[in-house]
């Protein structure tokens, strides 16, 4: 278990499944999370939300946490990698069904562009599913590249999909 003294990093995750028991799918990687990248800060509710991108699929369950870690952000993707491959995650498609999927929203306010890792999410401002549950924890968190609120992109989101609290 990390030490609370060393966490000094805030990150936005989005966690996302639609298959088998999704509520035990969040619950199961909230726990690696814990146990693996840095301590749960704040958590949104569960939302199931319309699959965005591949439409012939089931819903999802959608969360989104903070938590704050020590580790680096390509250490950070590494372990969440990791832990979406011990839940048992596959590749086999893009935008396909899976059971569970972790993604980086936010590191701090660090924009990050390499071959490896995109810090904001560059999807994040096109995503309801994102932005709901996000929102519902830090409404007032500024994009560090767009230089607007959650609450702000939210407004503006393109996105019609629908997305309710479960």
């Amino acid at each position: 278990m990390f030490v609370v003294g060393m966490m000094n990093q805030s990150v936005f995750l989005l966690l996302g499944t639609n298959m088998g028991d999704r509520r035990k799918n969040l619950a199961d990687a909230l726990w690696a999370i814990e146990a693996r990248a840095g301590m749960i800060r704040k958590r949104s509710a569960i939302y199931e939300t319309a699959p965005w991108g591949k439409a012939d699929q089931s819903l999802f369950y959608n969360q989104v946490i903070q938590i704050a870690t020590f580790l680096k952000p390509k250490n950070l993707l590494d372990q969440l990698l990791s832990i979406e491959k011990t839940m048992g995650r596959l590749r086999n498609e893009k935008w396909g069904e899976r059971i569970i999927d972790i993604d980086i929203l936010f590191y701090g306010d660090e924009v990050i562009e390499s071959d490896t890792i995109t810090i904001p999410h560059p999807q994040l401002p096109y995503r309801r599913f994102a932005l709901i549950p996000l929102a519902e924890i830090a409404d007032d968190f500024i994009h560090p590249s767009m230089f607007q609120t959650i609450h702000e992109l939210l407004k503006n989101c393109p996105d019609i999909l629908e997305v309710k609290k479960v």
